[in-house]
């Protein structure tokens, strides 16, 4: 599973940090293989077409966030329902989600970890336990990790990760009760995120 996700990145010729902290260093796939996977890879330099951008903007954002192909669409219906500009509407529904809360507020390393916690019950909300990765996280509620689950795996290094991390500015996180809350509109963490959400809109509209 780990070489299919750094398959991914390669392929798209981004790092997407689905590895957490090894994209960051010298052993990131990326780093090491700069060129798309397969025999070919090196000589791959035709432009993508239309529909080829658009693709590769909906697989960016899918594997980004740990999607498939029906989440995706049913986040990309509900935003254009919803009053507003659709790359931040839709972006507000994708960062909400409670598995990404959880890694946004530095919990744990990647999103894949942050899902995995969430599913095995090691996340609470507003002092419940909620095991349901895609829970949309309100403003004004609490996110924390189960004090009994301290020692998983899930936040090996924890308390030296909080130490030097700043989460955004739509979250609030207080590092000494290992909780945090949801105080803002994710919209204003939209810096070089609103072409590729765009390019979800009209893949989806074809």
């Amino acid at each position: 599973m780990p070489k299919v996700l750094e398959k991914v990145e390669r392929r798209l010729g981004e790092k997407l940090f689905l590895k957490g902290d090894r994209c960051a260093g010298p052993k990131c796939a990326a780093v090491r293989h700069p060129s798309p996977p397969g025999i070919h890879g090196k000589t791959r330099r035709r432009a993508p077409s239309e529909f080829g951008q658009y693709l590769q903007g909906k697989q960016k954002v899918r594997f980004l966030y740990g999607l498939d192909d029906r989440d995706l669409n049913r986040y990309a219906k509900k935003a254009e329902s919803m009053r507003g500009a659709f790359a931040a509407k839709f972006l507000q529904l994708l960062e909400r989600r409670l598995d990404n809360v959880v890694f946004r507020l530095g919990f744990t390393g990647s999103r894949r970890s942050a899902r995995q916690a969430v599913s095995h019950g090691h996340i609470r909300v507003n002092g419940r336990r909620v095991s349901v990765p895609s829970y949309q996280v309100k403003i004004g509620e609490v996110v924390s990790i189960n004090p009994g689950a301290r020692q998983s795996s899930h936040f090996a290094d924890l308390e030296h990760r909080l130490k030097k991390y700043t989460p955004p500015v739509w979250l609030a996180l207080e590092k000494d009760q290992v909780a945090g809350k949801v105080v803002g509109s994710a919209e204003s963490d939209m810096s070089g995120t609103s072409g590729e959400l765009i390019k979800i809109k009209e893949f989806y509209s074809r």
